[in-house]
């Protein structure tokens, strides 16, 4: 054995690319994050060979990274879920996706800003269509897990951001400042003053960052805010609908994007990216009350430039 062999059986990341490395094994992780757990909608969805997939996962699951649970008895049938173990890679995952946002899609610079025609926004207005994953909980500010989706409202509007202020600390002490990530304190203020239009409409409002539930607790307290805000400081959601993201510091944290989720959890609606916070929360608004209502959009609506919707 040389020496460069013995070297790695103590080095973690020749360890972990044993296991993952591979660039068919990341993109299986990759789909089962997104909630595609079955063999056949991997399949479909990664356009590989049945014999290619069928190894990845036998690997992924030896290694229990994954683990097999039985759907159906007669014939057989599988889904393959992430173990912890395995929910221990999500942060990677964002973090790759992160990386090749930033240096290969785009030109290097960190921001909380993106481009109209960029990677990110084709991939935000890929959701449209796409449906939530039905096993997310985030833990919310009121010590409770949730259902990003809410169950009885006719529509959920989920708005997304880097990250609020610290209540009591100068917003230039609280972390570091990124272009593009600032605004989140005045959005949550925007979205309060809309939330009785949005309860008379029977239309929830979910916020969501990836700071943690009791930093964002205090913050909702001191500012009075009616709706829940969500962590998704394991990155759950951010990996499930791969959210771009940006780095401030040590922390990742979403980039400010808008959704407007059918109670069937279908995606209707994707602003991003989003610029103009007043325009977008009264865009989001009459989108959510149209499908509350059985109805089109209206018609301009479509051509607002970051918004994609399902037709």
């Amino acid at each position: 054995m040389s020496p460069r062999r013995v070297a790695d059986d103590a080095c973690g990341i020749a360890q972990a690319a044993a296991v993952v490395g591979d660039w068919w094994s990341l993109l299986v992780l990759r789909e089962i994050a997104r909630g595609h757990v079955r063999f056949d909608r991997l399949a479909d969805e990664l356009a590989v060979s049945r014999k290619v997939l069928a190894e990845r996962l036998r690997t992924l699951t030896d290694h229990h990274v994954l683990e097999r649970r039985r759907y159906q008895d007669r014939p057989p049938r599988y889904e393959y879920v992430l173990t912890e173990q395995g929910r221990g890679l999500v942060p990677v995952l964002v973090t790759l996706q992160d990386w090749a946002d930033r240096w290969l899609l785009g030109d290097g610079t960190l921001t909380g800003h993106a481009p109209d025609e960029g990677a990110e926004a084709h991939r935000v207005a890929a959701l449209v269509g796409e449906v939530v994953p039905a096993h997310l909980r985030l833990p919310g500010t009121d010590g409770h897990e949730h259902d990003p989706v809410a169950a009885d409202a006719r529509a959920t509007v989920l708005f997304a951001y880097p990250a609020t202020g610290v209540p009591g600390i100068p917003a230039e002490l609280s972390g570091p400042q990124v272009p593009g990530s600032a605004g989140c304190t005045l959005e949550n203020r925007q979205f309060r003053a809309a939330w009785p239009q949005f309860q008379a409409a029977g239309i929830s409002v979910h916020g969501v960052s990836t700071q943690s539930a009791p930093e964002q607790a205090v913050f909702q307290q001191a500012e009075g805010l009616p709706f829940p805000l969500l962590s998704d400081d394991r990155l759950q959601l951010t990996a499930a609908l791969r959210l771009p993201t940006f780095r401030a510091g040590q922390n990742l944290r979403i980039k400010r994007l808008i959704l407007v989720i059918g109670p069937d959890r279908v995606v209707r609606h994707a602003h991003f990216p989003v610029s103009d916070i007043p325009a977008a929360i009264s865009d989001a608004l009459a989108l959510a009350k149209a499908i509350g209502q059985g109805l089109a959009a209206e018609p301009g609506l479509a051509q607002v430039p970051g918004i994609a919707q399902l037709a």
